[in-house]
């Protein structure tokens, strides 16, 4: 869609790619022009004579010129089909943003590295947000620098490149040019509601990217490239309301400030020897409170017992403790917005010549990220602070360490006429979760204030071997072929113990038979709950290592009929060890109608394998409430719980796929005009359901509640939910470009680059439910799913790009359009794991402005400056219920929105390239 001169695009259908451009500083010379091969490895094509609608990006050039400094937000900005929200206070969400493109889950679009399979993320998005339940593949952990552009496959792929392929692809092809090139990236957001609504500049990014390429003998070469970046958070949270400080509160604050902590004093009102003396420090140490009344004085001095003085001592004290303190509300408010991050990156890429006709190869890197997020305020009045050691409460923090390794090499060249590339391409992320600034509420004041939470890994190794040949038959024939063997790992590792567990007062590990009268209370005998706070970390019930391989054959393809019609086809048998065998199919065709226009259209069947994280991921824990211990969480679909509860294995989601389009150059007003319908129908799709809970009271033996009951005794749980191939859904929608470039006179050059994309998700016909959950199957595909799934992508969305080059100058008009979004967000305000609020609200669609505007000291030397969003456009406020901001803290949705929360981003780049 942008910059379409000099580029071309080669993914062969076993992810082979050869990448040449048309620039004096890389190993070419030869100029090509807008040519483009999709699905074989036939002879290239102009970008309106592909069977299918592609995007191809100069990204080095884009952000050269973009307020934008990573690949996902920089795609939001192009690509009008590509989405990436921003979330926060998700857990880890808030480090990796989901992608989608054309409205499809994260895990339904490839994304392929210099034309190879890149592995997806081990981090599974369980929480209320598009894409949940959905594993994707994270592009940020590439640095944005070490690519020379970004090819967007918006088709079906399935039979091409294998699953996950069902929406689309993603190719980011890796630098190959020479020289000494960097990069110097400053910015932040200046905006009325930076700072907390208080003004100034907060998110400050500093980022310094270096890259170097060295050239081979006479054609080979390596590149390299390191990055490093620096990002603060910000917020926009709102005051808090509601309450923060009771009367216990108050009493116990007095005490402390006299060295006497009456929780300490009190474990549990049958575990304390001289409950007489609990009574008495609380009436001393009331009498200190001197905005307390003369009649709430009496009350208090006239308890005899505890349970009285519970009943008297919730009453809420916000505002005069505040006075007090000499704090404010706002000083209690979570952090709703960017989250810090600190990286490190370095990546290659590299060929180098046996011979004449046989290349050497490699490419690959390391990045390390450290990130750190917040998550709700745990208050002075909850059971899960310790007044002792934050009388004020605390914001516990979630430290996410991301590392991903990726190696890839092969052999390419020419074997009695036939095109030969023989590879081994090996991925593997590890996402670790540490917790700061927290408790293990059940550990009291004795508990450590940071936690090792375990965390997950995934690991990916592909070997492809691939033929392909061109005849002359009629105006040409390309036939490929070639297989894949792919294995991959899984696994989650446990936290450390204190993490996860819920102790009792003499500290040992809570269970099942663990007496009520032995638990953690807090003073109002609210039992203390298990685990670190904001991220409780995973057991060694939870930790596992899933493996599985999958063997596929391929072929395609493609056939010149006339000087005026292509045809292709391409054929795919995939077996999985775990669940068996897929057959796809795809026949894409263009006809010339006249010299400049033609019609395109492809017809596919696609498949997407569940992931191992679908299959092995569970998170249980300890729920302790109105004294009684139970099991919930999410049960790995291969479970006990599962199979008692009639959960089917999973298996793949399949797809068919329609598309047709038009493209039309007019030569004279050199202008491109693409459109292209699309309906995609996907059945099984696997989502992550709602809470099942067990019934309660006595049902007739072998009633259908009573079986119920059994299952979940069976299963040891009180609630429960799993990965389940539970809905079917539809997707239409249609895809406009316009190109379109004008040389006005000597020096001065106008681009404008238009693109619409309209899109509908649906689910169609009936939920595939578990006949022993029928009587709960709403919770299968519950209200606040169906939103995230339908309705959290926009199905408007367009961005008009306007670029004007004028003597040594650049300038850069960008106006995208996100059109409205459904936020169904459902805050657990009580942290009890039961969430009760099923509101949701409309984001209004927005336009957002991009300017910048770029000047060349010289062909080596230039500097950007501009802003994203420069007229502070933000989103929708949300309505002001409780449930649903968590008390006036989410004052934007922190789900759904498209370009952030931010409001106006100011930037500056200095660039030089020798």
């Amino acid at each position: 869609m942008h910059n379409f001169k000099k580029r071309i695009f080669v993914p062969s259908i076993a992810l082979i790619s050869t990448f040449y451009y048309a620039q004096t500083d890389t190993l070419q010379s030869k100029k090509i022009e807008d040519v483009v091969i999709l699905g074989s490895r036939g002879s290239g094509r102009s970008l309106t004579e592909t069977p299918v609608p592609v995007d191809i990006i100069n990204i080095s050039k884009i952000l050269k010129q973009s307020p934008t400094n990573n690949i996902s937000q920089a795609l939001n900005y192009i690509v009008p089909s590509f989405s990436s929200t921003s979330h926060t206070v998700n857990d880890g969400t808030d480090f990796v943003d989901p992608a989608l493109l054309r409205g499809l889950g994260p895990d339904q679009v490839l994304v392929l590295l210099n034309g190879k399979r890149r592995y997806q993320s081990s981090l599974i998005n369980v929480t209320l947000t598009p894409g949940r339940g959905s594993v994707g593949t994270d592009l940020n952990a590439i640095p944005a620098f070490a690519l020379e552009k970004i090819e967007v496959l918006r088709d079906g792929a399935s039979a091409q490149y294998g699953s996950d392929a069902i929406a689309g692809v993603v190719n980011l092809g890796l630098k190959k040019r020479l020289g000494l090139s960097g990069q110097i990236f400053l910015g932040g957001y200046a905006s009325p509601v930076a700072n907390n609504f208080s003004g100034g500049v907060d998110g400050q990014t500093i980022s310094v990217d270096l890259n170097y390429g060295a050239k081979i003998g006479k054609s080979g070469f390596f590149n390299v490239t390191g990055s490093a970046q620096y990002r603060d958070p910000y917020s926009r949270a709102g005051v808090r309301e509601g309450d923060i400080f009771n009367a216990y509160n108050a009493i116990n604050y007095r005490a402390l400030q006299d060295g006497v902590n009456i929780d300490g004093l009190y474990k549990n009102i049958t575990n304390t020897p001289n409950t007489q003396q609990i009574i008495n420090t609380i009436k001393q140490y009331a009498a200190q409170v001197d905005y307390f009344g003369n009649d709430f004085q009496s009350q208090i001095s006239g308890a005899n017992s505890i349970s009285e003085l519970q009943k008297i001592l919730g009453r809420d004290f916000t505002s005069q403790e505040l006075t007090y303190r000499g704090l404010e509300r706002k000083d209690f408010s979570l952090r709703a917005g960017q989250s810090k991050l600190q990286s490190g990156q370095l990546f290659f890429n590299s060929e180098i010549p046996v011979n004449d006709e046989w290349k050497i190869y490699s490419f690959g890197g390391y990045s390390y990220r450290l990130g750190n997020a917040g998550g709700f305020y745990r208050l002075p009045n909850n059971e899960r602070n310790i007044n002792a050691v934050t009388p004020n409460g605390y914001l516990p923090q979630i430290e996410a360490a991301v590392n991903d390794y990726s190696l890839a090499a092969g052999i390419k060249g020419k074997w009695n006429g036939w095109n030969v590339d023989f590879s081994n391409t090996f991925g593997k992320n590890v996402f670790g979760f540490g917790v700061v600034n927290t408790f293990n509420a059940s550990l009291t004041d004795g508990s450590p204030r940071t936690f090792d939470a375990g965390g997950s890994e995934f690991s990916q190794n592909t070997v492809n071997l691939d033929f392909s040949k061109k005849y002359d038959v009629l105006k040409g024939l390309n036939i490929a072929f070639g297989g894949e063997y792919r294995h991959e790992n899984y696994k989650v590792n446990a936290g450390k113990e204190n993490s996860y567990a819920s102790y009792d007062i003499y500290g040992r590990v809570v269970t099942a038979n663990t007496p009520e009268n032995e638990k953690v209370t807090d003073f109002f005998e609210k039992v203390r709950p298990a685990g670190a706070q904001v991220f409780p970390g995973f057991s060694p019930e939870n930790a596992v290592s899933g493996n599985r391989n999958s063997v596929a054959a391929y072929a395609d393809a493609e056939l010149e009929v006339t000087d005026g019609w292509l045809l292709e086809g391409a054929l795919r048998y995939e077996n999985y060890s775990d669940f068996g065998s897929t057959f796809n199919y795809k026949v894409a065709t263009n006809v010339k109608l006249t010299p400049n226009l033609n019609w395109r259209g492809a017809v596919s069947t696609g498949f997407r394998a569940p992931s191992l994280a679908q299959i092995y991921y569970s998170s249980t824990s300890t729920l302790i409430q109105q004294g009684k211990t139970t099991q919930v969480g999410t049960f790995r679909n291969n479970s006990e719980a599962a199979q008692a509860l009639g959960i089917p294995k999973l298996k793949q989601e399949t797809s068919q796929s329609y598309s047709t389009g038009i493209t039309w150059k007019v030569p004279a007003l050199s202008l491109t005009f693409t459109a292209d319908a699309y309906l995609i129908k996907i059945k099984d799709r696997v989502v992550l359901t709602d809470l099942f809970y067990r019934p309660d009271g006595s049902f007739t033996p072998g009633s259908d509640q009573a079986v119920l009951q059994s299952a979940f005794d069976l299963a040891r749980a009180s609630a429960a939910n799993f990965f389940a191939n539970a809905v079917d859904s539809q997707t239409k929608g249609l895809d406009i470009t316009i190109s379109q470039n004008s040389k006005i006179s000597s020096g001065v050059s106008l681009e404008n680059n238009l693109g619409v994309n309209f899109n509908q998700t649906k689910r169609i016909g009936d939920i595939h439910a578990s006949p022993k959950l029928v009587s709960q199957i709403d919770n299968y595909f519950s209200e606040p799913n169906r939103v995230y799934f339908e309705e959290a992508v926009p199905r408007v969305k367009a961005t008009l790009s306007n670029t004007l080059r004028f003597s040594a100058f650049t300038f850069v008009l960008r106006n995208s359009f996100f059109g409205k979004v459904t936020d169904a967000d459902v805050v657990d305000a009580n942290f009890d794991g039961v969430t009760g609020s099923t509101e949701h609200f409309i984001l209004n669609s927005r336009l957002v402005t991009d300017l910048s505007v770029g000047y060349d000291f010289n062909k080596n030397i230039s500097a950007t400056i501009g802003s994203n969003n420069i007229l502070n456009i933000l989103p929708s406020k949300s309505p002001n219920i409780s449930s649903l901001t968590a008390d006036n803290q989410f004052v934007y949705s922190r789900q759904v929105s498209q370009y952030g929360i931010g409001g106006r981003f100011l930037f500056a780049r200095i660039e030089f390239r020798f």
